[in-house]
């Protein structure tokens, strides 16, 4: 049966709809600002007449960025840094949070409370360095990955979701003999893929967008990661020099504007190409791995 709307249930529509057009826009419009200038020419672009969409449309941008080495040396560091602390955190994450989850285990709330409390306070920047250096880590890979590792409240959610779980599945595996490894990868890990999948996803983002703790931790040039490509690219663009690491060539032909908005959006299109395939498990996970706190 349908139900007839009031002028006053039309008007709050109108409303709500407005808002979340103007939300969209406020989205949209900045991304496509970017878009246009890497495909509009140098001479729309220098001038500012690039909106949202292209003038003179090339490619000159991509071409360059394209065929310089450092760019994709910084991608592929990116890439690395992130395929290895997208395995390594989902494992530890997942791990952890399954004896968190068990309530009846002895000294668990106390343990649960150290990790909540990480989430509140922290040493700080200064401390955090201190401590990295005195590791051995400065300038090394483990730098890129170490510092972000095990994320609380990720690791809540995952936990979160294995107590909204059976306990009658674990009860017939022990039965069975199984022992509790044996319990979590073969039973509770793939009952547990969707909230992983969402997991996956947070972590995945956090780390190709890192940037202070490469900022931070690293000098080395061959650790530059892609965000820090990206800032040294704006920094020095800006001043009419060629970033860290590219060559010269061809650089008074193209828009300094228009190679840094070609540069980010290639950074973009490896998550654009990710999100689609976990986006189906992202809001199953989210809240089913929130119901119980």
């Amino acid at each position: 049966m349908k139900i007839k709307k009031t002028a006053e249930d039309r008007a709050v529509d109108i409303f709500v709809y407005g808002i979340m057009l103007a939300a969209a826009l406020i989205t949209v419009i900045p991304f496509a600002n970017v878009l246009s200038k890497a495909f509009s020419a140098d001479w729309a672009v220098t001038s500012g007449q690039v909106g949202i969409f292209p003038i003179g449309f090339n490619v000159d941008s991509f071409n360059y960025v394209f065929h310089e080495s450092t760019f994709w040396h910084s991608m592929l560091m990116s890439v690395a840094v992130t395929v290895t602390a997208t395995v390594s955190g989902i494992i530890i994450t997942a791990v952890t949070a399954y004896p968190l989850s068990k309530k009846h285990l002895p000294g668990i709330k106390p343990i649960l409370f150290l990790f909540v409390f990480t989430m509140l306070f922290n040493g700080g920047m200064i401390p955090d360095y201190l401590n990295m250096k005195r590791l051995g880590l400065i300038n090394t890979f483990p730098v890129l990955i170490l510092p972000g590792l095990l994320s609380v409240y990720n690791m809540l959610i995952i936990k979160n979701y294995y107590e909204n779980l059976p306990e009658s599945i674990e009860e017939s595996a022990r039965i069975d003999g199984a022992s509790n490894p044996r319990i979590f990868f073969s039973i509770i890990a793939p009952l547990s893929l969707p909230v992983f999948a969402t997991i996956v996803l947070f972590i995945l983002v956090s780390y190709w967008n890192s940037y202070i703790p490469p900022m931070m931790y690293t000098t080395d040039p061959s650790l530059k990661t892609l965000q820090l490509y990206i800032r040294d690219l704006i920094a020095e663009a800006s001043s009419g020099a060629a970033s860290g690491g590219m060559t010269n060539q061809n650089w008074d032909n193209i828009s300094s504007e228009g190679m840094r908005s070609a540069t980010i959006i290639i950074s973009v299109v490896p998550m654009l190409i990710i999100y689609p395939f976990l986006q189906k498990y992202f809001l199953k996970g989210i809240l089913i791995g929130s119901v119980k706190g």
